[in-house]
């Protein structure tokens, strides 16, 4: 499938549940795509995860992978010495999947004019939203929000049920991401709940 071909995609905040969820449907896709991990067992998980179009780093070493400089802390997943087979980042990149604000912030300068960003927190405050929205309209970039609720999690203890009857799953979270960076392309300023109906009355 190439729906993404010639897609360049930073998937920054998490590495487990939807940032990967998000991740894995973009290399499917055919886009090339960096993904930040914590710690070392989140970074073998999305390296087992992933294949050959993805590059998995941690936090501190996007903006080497950004700028085309090897960094420490990098996992480059690839059949040949780390970087020979990775996907090259050099120049930017058109789409931005970000838990928050805060940590989208600081890579808006390598988010290519007409891009998007998709924030994936499960509570994005909708004035902020519609704020940077607003603030990065000049260069074409879409800004929206997924709001994620009752999502299923390993682990996680009983809780209530939306009124759909049962809980979410992290794929069901990234399409809906997805489709607000790659389909809605006259939408900016959107929050998107998903959330089995939770936040309806």
């Amino acid at each position: 499938m190439t729906k993404y071909a010639r897609r360049r995609a930073l998937v920054v905040g998490e590495a487990t549940g939807i940032g990967l969820a998000i991740a894995k449907r973009l290399v499917e896709g055919g886009a090339s795509v960096l993904l930040t991990a914590r710690t070392e067992e989140e970074r073998a998980h999305a390296v087992a995860e992933l294949g050959s179009a993805a590059r998995v780093v941690t936090p501190s070493a996007v903006e080497a992978a950004l700028t085309g400089e090897t960094g420490a802390g990098e996992a480059v997943i690839g059949t040949g010495p780390a970087g020979d087979d990775a996907p090259g980042f050099r120049g930017g990149v058109d789409l931005l999947f970000a838990d928050a604000i805060p940590t989208a912030r600081p890579l808006l300068p390598h988010i290519e004019d007409g891009g998007a960003i998709v924030l994936t927190a499960p509570t994005p405050c909708p004035d902020d939203v519609r704020a940077l929205a607003a603030e990065l309209a000049s260069r074409g970039i879409r800004v929206n929000a997924v709001a994620p609720g009752c999502i299923e999690a390993p682990g996680s203890g009983a809780v209530p049920l939306p009124p759909l009857g049962r809980l979410g799953a992290a794929e069901e979270v990234a399409r809906a991401a997805l489709f607000l960076a790659t389909e809605a392309t006259f939408t900016t300023g959107a929050r998107l709940p998903v959330d089995g109906g939770l936040g309806r009355p």
